[in-house]
């Protein structure tokens, strides 16, 4: 077993996951940015008098469809159809869609933060019994060559612990994001289902003074 190819490829593995990490930071930030702005701009349209008459978003929202966007569009278009337990069935189903494209890709910052002190630590023990296999097969003799080897093979438990550190940043980060979001979600989602049953209750008077409902008074 080669365990200079295996300890050299820990560092490729490490560098690698540090890249991806970042990556994922870049792309769940302009998510998370974009979809918060345009939660704030929908709370403040559904209180509009025109948009619960119509239960029509403004054309600069509609224009731009983002996860707010797609959650509240469903319920808008059965303004005035569903009854009270429906459309409540319906908020339901749209605040759980909204679930998993809040929280992809952070199970892979989460497996990072696991996984990269222990790649780390593979390396260092890889490191150390390469240094001592040279030892033995070369009879290395000075001191200096063998804390060299040495302190190189340590290099990676800390590369692995300095990666995890960052991830666990980052995580932290999402997860208190992600929730500010939520928080932000249900309340679209309660005005939304308002507005969506706003036809409906100014449309129960007519009901009870049709000449039907006259005629049994």
């Amino acid at each position: 077993m080669n365990t200079q190819l295996l300890h050299d490829a820990t560092f490729y593995i490490l560098y690698g996951c540090i890249a991806l990490a970042l990556f994922i930071a870049i792309e769940r930030g302009l998510f998370f940015a974009y979809t918060r702005r345009q939660a704030g701009r929908l709370a403040v349209a559904l209180t509009q008098r025109e948009v619960q008459q119509s239960g029509r978003l403004p054309a600069a929202l509609a224009e731009r469809p983002g996860l707010p966007v797609t959650m509240i569009e469903p319920i808008l278009a059965q303004r005035g159809r569903l009854d009270q337990q429906a459309l409540e069935d319906l908020v339901d189903t749209q605040y759980l869609a909204t679930r998993a494209p809040l929280a992809r890709s952070l199970w892979i910052i989460e497996t990072i933060t696991t996984a990269a002190p222990l790649l780390g630590l593979l390396g260092t023990i890889l490191g150390i019994i390469d240094t001592f296999k040279a030892l033995a097969s070369a009879g290395v003799s000075d001191p200096g060559q063998i804390s060299g080897g040495i302190g190189t093979a340590l290099f990676a438990t800390g590369l692995g612990i300095a990666v995890a550190l960052i991830c666990v940043v980052f995580h932290n980060f999402f997860q208190d994001r992600q929730e500010r979001i939520n928080e932000q979600l249900k309340i679209v989602l309660i005005r939304a289902r308002g507005a969506a049953g706003a036809h409906e209750q100014t449309a129960q008077p007519a009901e009870d003074l049709s000449p039907a409902r006259l005629r049994q008074a």
